[in-house]
């Protein structure tokens, strides 16, 4: 699987927040070892970009106080 490009050029939401989950999912698939991964070829962040932008994991921006 390839980075999700044509996903990244026509979503029209904030970008700082689909980076920023896309890059918190890539740390948690590589600290779970995921199978996944290796299906992928090794290739965990297009594998968590690709899992965000397809809804396969829902993600949040909260606030700190």
């Amino acid at each position: 699987m390839i980075f999700p490009l044509k996903e990244l050029i026509e979503y029209e939401g904030n970008m700082y927040e689909i980076t920023s989950a896309a890059s918190r999912r890539a740390f948690q698939l590589s600290m779970l070892r995921d199978p996944e991964i290796e299906d992928n070829d090794g290739k965990v962040v297009s594998l968590a970009a690709q899992q965000v932008f397809n809804k396969e994991v829902e993600f949040r921006i909260t606030e700190e106080s």
